[in-house]
C-alpha cells in the first residue's frame, strides 16, 4: 500500500463548494523526486460516491438518510448531499502508444458512446499520452463542450511508441483543477503498463490522494493476452471511489465508455465537517455504506480517505 500522499484542499459552504488548485503541477520530473503538495485548509470534507446493485447497475435517487460515513472509526453527520446531474469535468486520458495503431475505431466509438449519455455543459478535455504526454486539445483551449472538438483531438497524434502512463495521470489531475464544476473525474484507457514516466507509481498515488477526482480506469490488457498490469489500474480507480472495467473485446470497451457517462449522472456527492479538527496533516480513513430497505448487495464505490490539512486556519 502507499505512504505517499499529498493534502486534500477543500473548503465549502451549506450553498458552495470551492476547490482551490493551489500550485501548479510541473510536466514532469526527474523520477525519484516528490511532485509538489497542494496545501489548504479543509472545513468540509467533500466524496462523490457511486452505488450499485448486484447486476453491477448505478442505483439512482437514493436519499440522504441512507448513507452513512464513518471516518476513523467515528460516524459523521452528513451536512451536505446532493444527487442532481450536474455537469462535471472529465478528462480523456487516451494510450497512444504502439498498442494502440489498430485500434483509432474502437477509441472514436468509445468517445462516441460517452458523448450519447453526458451532459451538454460538461467541460472536456483529452490527453493522448506514449512515452510524451500531449494534451488534445488546441492551446488556449482548456476544455470543450463539442463532441466533434474531442473526435479531432484524438487524431491529432498517431500512435506510436512506449508508454508514460504515470506522467499523463499527473498530468490530467492538473489540468482538471483549472475546471469551474466542482465534480472532476479522468478516464483512462491503458494496458497499465509504463515504461517511460518520469514519475514513479508511488508518486502517482500521492498525486491522486492529494485530489477529489474520481479516476475510472478501462483496460486493453485483455486485448493483447500477456500484457498489461489490470492491478495497478483496478487499485487506482478503488483508491479514487472509480471503478475499473476489463472488457474482453473492443465493442466491451465501447460499453465500458457509455456505462461511465451514465454512472457519473447516477452519482451523490455527500459533504460532512469531520468531528476531529486537528490540522495534523495525517490520513484519515473514510467508508461511506448505504441502508436502504427493501434493497440487498449494494455496492459502494468511494474515495477511501484523505489527509487532513496541516496548518492552522488562518485568522
Amino acid at each position: 500500500m502507499d505512504d505517499g500522499k499529498g493534502t486534500l484542499a477543500r473548503r465549502a459552504s451549506p450553498f458552495l463548494i470551492v476547490l482551490a488548485a493551489l500550485l501548479s503541477w510541473p510536466a514532469s520530473a526527474p523520477r525519484g523526486q516528490e511532485p509538489q503538495v497542494f496545501r489548504a485548509q479543509s472545513d468540509l470534507v467533500v466524496l462523490h460516491v457511486n452505488v450499485f446493485d448486484g447486476k453491477s447497475d448505478a442505483v439512482p435517487n437514493l436519499p440522504q438518510e441512507v448513507f452513512h460515513v464513518v471516518e476513523d472509526n467515528v460516524p459523521q453527520r452528513v451536512t451536505f448531499f446532493t444527487n442532481e446531474d450536474l455537469p462535471v469535468a472529465v478528462g480523456l486520458l487516451i494510450d497512444n502508444s504502439s498498442s494502440m495503431l489498430t485500434r483509432r475505431h474502437m477509441i472514436a466509438a468509445g468517445t462516441d458512446a460517452f458523448a450519447a449519455s453526458s451532459h451538454r455543459e460538461d467541460q472536456v478535455f483529452t490527453i493522448l499520452f506514449n512515452e510524451h504526454v500531449t494534451p488534445g486539445l488546441p492551446p488556449g483551449m482548456p476544455f470543450t463542450q463539442s463532441p466533434g472538438m474531442v473526435q479531432a483531438s484524438l487524431r491529432k497524434v498517431p500512435p506510436g511508441g512506449r508508454t508514460a502512463f504515470h506522467d499523463a495521470v499527473i498530468a490530467g489531475l492538473s489540468h482538471i483543477e483549472q475546471a469551474s464544476h466542482q465534480k472532476h473525474v479522468l478516464i483512462a484507457l491503458s494496458d497499465g503498463d509504463d515504461n517511460a514516466s518520469r514519475y514513479s507509481e508511488r508518486q502517482m498515488f500521492a498525486r491522486a490522494a492529494a485530489s477529489n477526482a474520481l479516476i475510472y480506469t478501462i483496460s486493453t490488457a485483455n486485448l493483447d493476452p500477456g500484457v498489461g498490469n489490470q492491478r495497478l489500474l483496478k487499485r487506482l480507480a478503488e483508491r479514487t471511489g472509480g471503478v475499473t472495467y476489463e472488457p474482453r473485446n473492443e465493442q466491451d470497451v465501447v460499453t465500458a465508455f457509455g456505462e461511465i457517462a451514465a454512472n457519473i449522472r447516477r452519482g451523490y456527492s455527500l459533504g460532512y465537517v469531520p468531528t476531529n479538527s486537528a490540522t495534523d496533516g495525517r490520513f484519515r480513513k473514510v467508508s461511506v455504506a448505504v441502508r436502504a430497505r427493501g434493497l440487498k448487495n449494494l455496492r459502494v464505490s468511494a474515495r477511501d480517505g484523505y489527509v487532513a490539512s496541516d496548518q492552522a486556519e488562518p485568522d
